[in-house]
């Protein structure tokens, strides 16, 4: 950005929005029944920038209360780019998903070229049903299935055992039309990591993601000799350098990114190049965000990334807030180049707070 821009004067706003769920999401850490979300706008020179975050505790350290805050915050005290740009980048280590949601709308505001970019990229489909209830799981698979979904997530992290039953039961009903993703949550410990690993066979796994906590690395390591399939790092990247840190403790296959732990756009976009420098293989994308935080990870994606994308968040609730709704073709959106609006009337009807220059939208 050209130091003229960056002196250039802005004004923010900012939203608490709540999102219901179409049907509750499960994680190993908890039900999930809504997403909350922190929304940001940033106007200057006549035209708006928008940024978002999905605050989801287990994803991050921040909470929906303390995003806030921090937003109410930024949007009082910041009045030029430069401002802005200088806050944010100070509170990446503490809070990479607030930062993220205002630095996203200047990358919207600055025009980045990421964002027309042009394309087909595909999704993969979400298993939530249970081994115990077959005939209703084996519906939503055949669904996905149904629909074009080529790469399955299957979440575990709960007991091992009846961890492997699900695997093993959607493995079955899947039988070898598709890959299967499956992803631990960071629910086991070591012992029950290498005991579920040890045990999982390799047929028509794509990968296991992140089954020990994410700031244990010494686990990361250890359980890559009782694996048979390859692994994945999720929660443990919060940073570039912990790409690096992966790639040298050899204990990660896969990583996965999420734009909302890196702030801009050309961050991600050089981390998935940074995961293909050092011999991995580059995951994106938040399946716990809107459609506008998918849409941006869509772009990022187009070209650099092989594997099917889990930004697909936006499937998850019904409420949309981009106009036009992002265009679906089975498992795959395509993206046409245009920069779409955010609908104001979604945001008015889920706000559960405002702060800042709404009057400038409304």
């Amino acid at each position: 950005m050209s130091p003229s821009l960056s002196n250039s004067k802005i004004t923010l706003a900012a939203a608490k929005l709540r999102l219901p769920l179409t049907v509750p999401y499960r994680l190993a850490f908890g039900e999930q029944t809504h997403f909350d979300v922190l929304l940001v706008a940033a106007l200057g020179n006549g035209t708006v920038g928008w940024g978002e975050a999905t605050i989801l505790p287990g994803y991050t350290d921040e909470t929906i209360e303390q995003a806030w805050s921090l937003a109410k915050d930024l949007t009082d005290r910041c009045t030029t780019i430069q401002d802005l740009n200088s806050a944010c980048d100070k509170m990446l280590d503490s809070a990479p998903f607030t930062a993220t949601a205002f630095l996203t709308a200047l990358d919207w505001l600055a025009e980045n070229p990421i964002l027309r970019r042009r394309g087909r990229f595909e999704l993969l489909g979400t298993v939530n049903g249970k081994a115990d209830n077959r005939d209703k799981l084996e519906q939503e698979v055949e669904t996905l299935l149904g629909r074009g979904y080529k790469t399955l997530k299957v979440k575990i992290g709960w007991e091992p055992e009846a961890d492997l039953k699900q695997v093993n039961v959607v493995r079955e009903i899947v039988n070898g039309r598709a890959k299967l993703r499956v992803d631990g949550n960071q629910g086991y410990t070591r012992d029950q990591a290498i005991h579920f690993l040890s045990r999982l066979e390799p047929e028509d796994i794509e990968l296991v993601e992140q089954p020990c906590a994410a700031e244990d690395w010494d686990s990361a390591a250890a359980i890559t000799k009782a694996s048979k399939v390859p692994l994945m790092l999720d929660e443990s990247i919060y940073a570039l350098s912990d790409i690096d840190r992966a790639a040298d403790l050899k204990c990660a296959d896969y990583i996965k990114l999420k734009l909302m732990k890196l702030g801009r756009l050309n961050t991600l976009e050089n981390g998935l190049r940074q995961i293909s420098d050092r011999g991995m293989t580059a995951v994106l994308g938040n399946g716990v965000a809107t459609d506008l935080g998918c849409w941006m990870e869509l772009c990022v994606a187009l070209g650099n990334v092989k594997t099917a994308g889990e930004m697909n968040g936006f499937l998850k609730t019904p409420v949309q807030l981009l106009e036009p709704v992002l265009k679906c073709e089975g498992a795959s959106v395509i993206l046409d180049g245009s920069m779409p609006r955010i609908n104001l009337d979604a945001v008015r009807g889920h706000a559960i707070d405002r702060a800042g220059a709404w009057k400038e939208l409304d």
